[in-house]
């Protein structure tokens, strides 16, 4: 299935799952649609999401009170969210006020500062168009997603917009141990056109240390996932873009994840790149950082490289993934400074596919050997045992 198919299933997934559950009109969705430009329409593959989520609070009906028509908080757990415990606390987020916020950041704003207990920021399904900050004394928060074809978190800023790439996230965490299940991260700004300035658009810039994502979504074009800083680990996770779509000098360790190119198809035998997959941004043999990616998939639309180095002793590994033939058979780049050449690490190691053939490959990617690639193989990497907890 082409990854057109796939986002355009998604679109219609969440749409489907907000229609059964009443949560908009056929004239509030119509209302909605001005928030969304026709060029962005237009640029499908790429989800378009309707925003749905508001600023203003609601309160719940009180048992006592006289109803005449049946209302969409009726169905919702009346014991829910659950009392605090030693450990946990529970926040409740739903756009129609059957919880305690209508919008994220209402909650993470809820959360007190400097907390050593884990706050679960509980989100009902929907799509929540606002922006998202997660400030750097605010540890221990979960993201708690219903699916990441059915939560979301959307905004629209660029580079240009929010004066500078790494400010333009829809969604910023600056703070350490931060969870997310199950949720969809998106920045729905156009897909730029090649050489077009100002026009990154991230949908998530993650700067805090030991940072997990389970079975989470990430969509966008140019520069989507901003992975910033710090040891993180994705797992089971969807990650869409076109042109340094996985980016930053983190030190991450992403396992089972599928990996989509919406960049422009390229006619055959034609030797234009037009995406690229890694940006990483490690800028001394000094600092620890680094991708590694494991049993993961490459595919989609355009002529791509694995990575390009963003900053000179870049490091990234694929093991035991399958890439599709939309990888250029030099793979890789070094962001055309042959000076680069002698300390970025680039690795492959037991991947499979039309796009794994390695005998054409810059001369700098190295072909990795048991010995060299064991260190990327599993979450060792990231130091999982000082901080990594299972997924339940």
């Amino acid at each position: 299935m082409s990854p057109k198919v796939i986002c355009v299933s998604i679109f219609f997934a969440i749409i489907a799952t907000l229609a059964s559950t009443n949560f908009f009109t056929q004239q509030l969705f119509l209302k909605n649609l001005a928030f969304f430009t026709p060029q962005t329409f237009s640029s499908l593959p790429l989800i378009i999401p309707i925003p749905i989520s508001h600023n203003h609070h609601h309160r719940r009906h009180h048992p006592d009170e006289k109803k005449t028509t049946k209302s969409i908080c009726d169905d919702f757990p009346s014991d829910f969210p659950p009392p605090d415990t030693n450990t946990t606390s529970v926040f409740c987020v739903d756009s129609n006020g059957c919880c305690n916020f209508t919008t994220v950041q209402a909650a993470v704003d809820a959360v007190g500062a400097l907390n050593p207990k884990r706050t679960v920021i509980w989100i009902n399904n929907g799509i929540y168009f606002e922006k998202v900050m997660v400030p750097r004394n605010k540890s221990n928060i979960t993201f708690q997603g219903q699916g990441y074809t059915s939560t979301a978190i959307v905004w629209n800023d660029t580079a240009n917009s929010a004066h500078g790439t790494f400010y333009s996230g829809s969604v910023q965490v600056f703070a350490p141990n931060f969870i997310a299940k199950n949720i969809s991260f998106m920045n729905v700004a156009p897909i730029p056109g090649p050489g077009a300035v100002g026009a990154q658009a991230v949908a998530i810039r993650i700067s805090g240390d030991s940072a997990a994502f389970w079975g989470c979504g990430f969509f966008g074009a140019q520069d989507t996932l901003h992975d910033d800083r710090g040891r993180h680990y994705f797992k089971d996770c969807y990650i869409q873009g076109s042109i340094d779509f996985i980016f930053g000098n983190a030190k991450s360790f992403y396992e089972n994840c599928h990996i989509t190119s919406i960049a422009s198809p390229v006619a055959a035998g034609a030797r234009v790149i037009n995406g690229v997959v890694t940006a990483h941004g490690r800028a001394s043999k000094d600092e620890n950082s680094g991708f590694a990616f494991i049993n993961c998939t490459i595919g989609g639309t355009g002529r791509i490289w694995l990575g390009r180095a963003w900053r000179p002793f870049s490091t990234v590994v694929f093991s035991f993934t399958n890439m599709s033939d939309i990888i250029a058979p030099e793979g890789w780049n070094d962001f055309n400074d042959p000076t680069r050449d002698q300390t970025i690490f680039y690795g492959e190691y037991n991947c499979s596919g039309d796009g794994a053939n390695t005998t054409l490959r810059a001369p700098y990617a190295q072909r990795l050997n048991d010995t060299q690639a064991s260190p990327f193989l599993n979450v060792t990497f990231i130091d999982a045992d000082q901080w990594l907890q299972s997924y339940n």
